[in-house]
C-alpha cells in the first residue's frame, strides 16, 4: 500500500507536465511560438496536436478563415437623393506572415512604476 501513495505522486506531476506541454491548433487556425529566450519563432505552427515546453514555450493561436466585413455609408446624388452603399469586403491573414502580425499588434507592456 504504502508503494501505490509514493509512485501516485510523481505519477500526478508527471501527467501535469504532459497535459500542459501539448496543445492543439483547430482547423481553420494556425499557431505561432512564443518562446521567453528567443522571442516569436518564425515558424507557423499548422492544424494538429503539437508539443511545446511548459514554461518556455507559449502557443498563440490565430483564426485564418475568410472573414467578411461590411461597409455602409450614405452619399447624396445629383438630384438630391439620399443612397445608400454596402461594400462587402473578404478578408484572411497571410499564413506567412503572422509572426510579424503578432508582433507588430500586441501592445507593449505597461511601464513599471515603482513608489518610493
Amino acid at each position: 500500500m504504502g508503494f501505490a501513495y509514493k509512485a501516485a505522486i510523481p505519477a500526478m506531476l508527471g501527467a501535469m507536465v504532459v497535459q500542459s506541454s501539448i496543445y492543439d491548433v483547430r482547423g481553420g487556425s494556425r499557431a505561432v511560438i512564443f518562446d521567453r529566450l528567443q522571442g516569436v519563432k518564425e515558424q507557423v505552427v499548422n492544424e494538429g496536436t503539437h508539443f511545446l515546453v511548459p514554461w518556455l514555450q507559449r502557443s498563440i493561436i490565430f483564426d485564418v478563415r475568410t472573414k467578411p466585413r461590411n461597409i455602409a455609408t450614405t452619399t447624396g446624388s445629383k438630384d438630391l437623393q439620399m443612397v445608400s452603399l454596402t461594400l462587402r469586403v473578404l478578408h484572411r491573414p497571410e499564413v506567412k506572415a503572422l509572426p510579424k502580425i503578432y508582433q507588430v499588434t500586441t501592445p507593449p507592456p505597461p511601464p513599471q512604476s515603482f513608489s518610493p
